[in-house]
């Protein structure tokens, strides 16, 4: 974060929750904001102010990421493009040498940055834009398998908007519906899916349990307007 009143809110508001977070503050930039233009409970465009961290910054973090790992069960890396992921290869490398599960959330069209991951979550859009359009469920999984493979990966999960979300391991492909009734905002509905699947596996369940309570947990935070939170309680599982 800058050294400004975005970072300062930010910090309390993560206090206030009880998130235990190791900012690194870089006072040569801004913390990133972004506008979103809302019209009758719709999001009809973002607009984003940034500007990239420095190379002293973020050695200082990968090195409170490495002395961090100990005392994690799983590691998630959220790559939204804004610079914070410089050192993403060796970060996967060294989680993955501590026994601790990688799931990444990527970003642009270079896949190979995130190879050797435990789990990667690409949606539709970014997901067809690395490998082409697919005609069917067959081809698309061709199409995922073929990237675990060459990326080293024990899953791929794509996330696909009103059709659900499909995850292809070494098992094969398994795909969970759409839970969604009415969709109000879809910010943070990736960020809602990989945390939790994190929590999920942090717990002991496997991938294919995790994936339909994360597809749950994203269709109740979609029906929210805003950058919404699922809470426990909405994720009761009727036994």
């Amino acid at each position: 974060v800058g050294d400004d009143e975005a970072g300062v809110a930010l910090e309390r508001q993560l206090s206030a929750a009880k998130v235990n977070a190791d900012m690194h503050c870089d006072r040569s930039i801004a913390t990133t904001v972004k506008l979103r233009v809302i019209s009758r409970q719709q999001q009809l465009m973002r607009i984003d102010f940034e500007t990239l961290p420095s190379r002293r910054v973020l050695a200082a973090k990968l090195a409170a990421f490495e002395e961090a790992l100990p005392d994690a069960d799983v590691v998630i890396l959220s790559d939204y493009a804004k610079g914070g992921l410089a050192h993403i290869q060796r970060m996967i490398q060294s989680a993955r040498k501590a026994g601790k599960p990688v799931l990444v959330d990527p970003k642009g069209e270079d896949f190979q940055r995130y190879r050797g991951a435990t789990l990667l979550t690409p949606n539709r859009g970014e997901f067809k834009q690395v490998v082409g359009a697919w005609a069917d469920d067959a081809t698309l999984s061709a199409k995922a398998q073929q990237m675990r493979a060459e990326l080293d990966l024990d899953a791929l999960l794509v996330t696909r908007s009103e059709e659900g979300m499909t995850l292809f391991d070494s098992n094969g492909m398994h795909h969970e519906p759409a839970h969604a009734r009415e969709v109000f905002d879809v910010s943070g509905a990736g960020d809602t899916v990989i945390a939790t699947i994190a929590v999920m596996l942090a717990s002991g369940a496997d991938l294919p349990t995790a994936m339909k309570v994360a597809n749950r947990a994203a269709g109740i935070v979609v029906g929210k307007l805003g950058t919404a939170v699922v809470h426990p309680a909405e994720l009761a599982i009727p036994a």
